[in-house]
């Protein structure tokens, strides 16, 4: 019973969050529930940032009118965008991170640019993760029938075991 396995000596564990509180619910879990599952090893952290919005519908996504627009979503106007969400991301990352020195845990921050279901299921091939952690936002059942839920995809593309964690009503 006292004999640890490398395996079990170095369980990879990523938490995949946003900005909701959904996320914030779902690392707390994790930081609570599994806290001896990740003693060996960093858990890790990631985020997704969106991916370039280079497009005409970029300025209609900032709510702007499809004929008139007074935000010009020129390469230098995308840019700035992009680096301020990425600051954004980041200082999620690094308050996710303090969270988990808080409670003792050792927590290494990923992120990459791209649609969330698909980076989250490639950092978790890259880096070999062996659990993979998200909350469930509640999103409705034609709403999630219509766009799909970044849970649903990565319970059934990633390529290891997913625990969505329900944050109670």
């Amino acid at each position: 019973m006292g004999e640890v396995t490398a395996k079990e000596a170095k369980r990879k564990v990523m938490v995949a969050i946003d900005e909701s509180d959904y996320s914030h619910y779902a690392l707390m879990w994790v930081l609570k529930n599994l806290k001896e599952s990740i003693t060996n090893s960093p858990l890790i952290i990631f985020m997704a940032q969106s991916p370039p919005k280079n497009n005409p519908t970029f300025a209609a996504s900032l709510g702007c009118a499809r004929m008139y627009c007074p935000i010009s979503s020129t390469p230098e106007f995308v840019s700035s965008v992009q680096e301020n969400h990425k600051k954004l991301t980041m200082a999620f990352l690094e308050k996710a991170r303090d969270i988990c020195a808080t409670h003792g845990v050792s927590a290494e921050t990923l992120t990459e640019v791209g649609d969330p279901r698909a980076a989250i299921c490639d950092a978790v091939q890259k880096h070999n993760i062996d659990l993979l952690v998200l909350g469930e936002h509640g999103i409705g059942k034609l709403q999630r029938a219509i766009l799909g839920s970044v849970s649903n995809y990565c319970v059934q593309n990633a390529k290891c075991p997913v625990l969505v964690v329900k944050k109670p009503k």
